[in-house]
């Protein structure tokens, strides 16, 4: 009888084997009678499994049975004592029935359990519980009754289905194993094969069984089968001593059936995994050498833009994505077959390497294949890439020159210019980055493997190769014209820099010009106190009209060179109607105030000659000189250089010159 069956009325605790010993070393046997009403067919059924658990020779020293009426009614104990006589009459030495406080004192004297013992076969005596212990040791009762053993029902219970499971899962388990080995070491490879396959899975998990079995041995060797955590330890039964060897024993051959069947099962595994690598190598290598290459055999274009790369790139990736696929397989199938060889089982070596050679060669030759069309599609973009934007150059260099310039002054003329050269040396660098990346290209394709396993492709890599030099002599084509429109655009703005050169140094002489008049108004007014002082003012103003006669000619000559330059490029310069008329307007002002000047000086110098030439003639006698006749003739002089003084310079422009004072214009 097994518990898992009685379950339902094991957890009732109906009847148990605490683990506690009489002084005779007899097992003692607990019925707990409660309230309610207790089914003799499940206590007979319970006492039946209890009394098949301890062994012969436990049973032989006899049980003591504690019957715990304190609860009960004395007809159910009665009723319990005399099932007893016809369940375990023969195992049973003494029957304790513990009586309530209050006993029936009436219905005793109508019972008698010790006149009865001859008929009963064992003794009864009535006890109370806290006099148990004259029968019993404290050590030996549990809590219920005064004592000290610790007995949980409910553990017992599992420990016991734990027990029992292992046991017949075991012995189960031990059946299968030996018929899968011992048919596996019977008949030829094909019986073999399928007596294995027709017995290859026990029903149960060897691994969990001896995993069971164990924590089952540890506990029993622990004498701990149904100890609590932090109670006292219980002293298991005999029986479950004896328990011991008959699950290590199980343990025992468990362990060898399961690694004989562990090693029939490798076998097998290996020869189907074989089996599998072989069909799997093939699988890959006929993929390859077939869908795959035909793949690479049709995509041989580069492109003729970014955007064509672009797309054969993506192609490209699916077809790498669909590779990729195999090439998992293959890593996979490369690692089954290195686990194989490190097996070291001779007669699998040869047929094992010669299949990772086989795999390895194809799959590098494919991947070598993939990677060097990525690598000429990858050049390819960067080709058109470098085209592109090279292009986009060119384009904006082209339209530049086709803008006429029009700026207004020499600074943005300069700005533009560096602009313009600045483009050109952008253009140069992208057009030698160009032929560095199509020469790149170009090594590429020339050498470039056969895709086809021999098959040449020399027709297909011509169209690439004409194309690529197309663009390149396109480029430089382009460039070219370019450079030759740069040239002609250089030299008109080189001339507009000269242009606005001439204008501003014209204007700069006529600065110069004005300020050289306002000099001679306002500063050069002295007549000087004798002829060498005015001789020597007269000299000053030659060299100082010198000067404005050098500055008048030389932006002359520079409004004359804006008139070529206005003429060679065909535009109308601002100086030509503004700055001319200035500089002839201050140069005749100049001229003007300049002969003024001179005869002013010139006069100064006649009137000082005659004068010293008076008094050398009478230094003595100064009254005398009033009789001489040349008084008159220096009196006429020095008048004049009075009336010439006081007479204004009128300029052609209406402009009037008083004295000393700045010009200033007559209404």
């Amino acid at each position: 009888m097994e518990a898992s069956v009685i379950l339902p009325i094991l957890k009732k605790k109906l009847a148990f084997l605490s683990g506690g010993k009489d002084r005779r070393s007899g097992l003692i046997l607990t019925i707990p009678l409660c309230l309610e009403q207790t089914s003799m067919d499940e206590l007979s059924v319970t006492l039946d499994y209890l009394l098949s658990i301890p062994s012969e020779k436990c049973k032989a020293r006899g049980f003591t049975v504690i019957v715990d009426g304190r609860k009960s009614q004395w007809n159910v104990v009665k009723t319990v004592v005399l099932m007893l006589q016809n369940v375990v009459p023969a195992e049973v030495s003494l029957v304790c029935v513990v009586k309530p406080d209050e006993f029936w004192d009436k219905k005793v004297t109508h019972f008698c359990f010790w006149k009865e013992k001859d008929r009963l076969g064992f003794e009864v005596i009535l006890v109370s519980a806290n006099k148990l212990t004259r029968y019993i040791e404290p050590c030996q009762l549990t809590e219920d009754f005064g004592g000290t053993l610790t007995y949980d029902h409910m553990d017992w219970l599992n420990k016991r289905l734990v027990f029992e499971k292992f046991t017949k899962e075991s012995t189960s388990l031990l059946d299968e194993l030996a018929l899968i080995n011992n048919g596996s070491d019977k008949g030829t490879q094909q019986e073999k094969e399928r007596s294995i396959d027709l017995n290859f899975l026990p029903s149960v998990d060897p691994e969990t069984v001896l995993q069971t079995g164990h924590e089952l041995l540890s506990e029993l060797q622990q004498r701990r089968f149904n100890g609590s955590d932090g109670g006292v330890s219980w002293s298991p039964m005999d029986d479950e001593l004896l328990a011991q060897p008959q699950v290590m024993k199980l343990l025992d051959s468990l362990r060898e059936q399961y690694t004989r069947y562990q090693e029939v099962c490798r076998q097998r595994s290996k020869r189907t995994q074989l089996e599998e690598i072989q069909q799997k190598v093939m699988q890959v290598v006929n993929w390859l050498e077939g869908p795959g290459s035909e793949q690479l055999r049709t995509q041989w274009g580069i492109g003729d833009s970014i955007r064509a790369s672009q797309a054969l790139q993506q192609k490209h990736e699916e077809i790498e994505s669909q590779h990729s696929e195999w090439f998992a397989v293959y890593v996979e199938l490369n690692q089954q077959i290195a686990a194989l060889l490190n097996a070291g089982d001779e007669e699998d070596l040869v047929e094992l390497k010669a299949l990772q050679q086989q795999l390895s060669d194809v799959c590098y030759r494919q991947a070598s294949q993939l990677e060097f069309r990525q690598n000429l599609l990858q050049a390819a973009l960067e080709f058109h890439s470098v085209a592109q934007d090279l292009s986009q150059q060119l384009d904006g260099l082209l339209g530049m020159l086709c803008v006429d310039v029009a700026p207004a002054d020499g600074a943005s003329i300069q700005q533009t210019l560096k602009l313009l050269e600045e483009k050109l040396k952008s253009v140069d660098l992208g057009l030698q980055g160009l032929r560095e990346k199509g020469q790149s290209l170009l090594d590429q394709i020339s050498n470039q493997a056969s895709w086809a396993y021999g098959k040449d492709v020399t027709i297909e890599n011509k169209e690439n190769v004409d194309h690529i030099q197309g663009v390149m002599e396109d480029m430089q084509l382009r460039k070219q014209r370019c450079e030759d429109m740069v040239d002609v655009r250089r030299l008109k703005m080189l001339q507009m820099v000269q242009l606005f050169k001439c204008e501003e140094d014209a204007a700069q002489a006529v600065e110069w010009l004005s300020e050289l008049l306002d000099a001679l108004l306002k500063t050069h007014i002295r007549l000087g106190d004798d002829t060498q002082e005015t001789k020597v003012l007269l000299e000053k103003h030659r060299k100082f009209v010198d000067v404005a006669q050098s500055t008048y000619d030389y932006g002359r000559q520079l409004l004359q060179a804006t008139v070529v330059l206005c003429q060679s490029l065909r535009c109308t310069s601002r100086s030509s109607g503004d700055t001319l008329p200035r500089l002839n307007r201050v140069w005749k002002q100049f001229t003007l105030t300049s002969e003024e000047r001179v005869h002013r000086l010139e006069t100064a110098v006649a009137f000082h000659s005659n004068a010293e030439k008076i008094l050398q003639e009478c230094p003595e006698q100064p009254e005398a000189i009033n009789e001489m006749e040349q008084f008159d003739e220096i009196e006429a002089v020095g008048k004049s250089l009075l009336d010439r003084l006081t007479v204004p310079v009128v300029y052609p422009d209406g402009i009037v010159l008083f004295g000393n004072e700045s010009p200033k214009k007559i209404d």
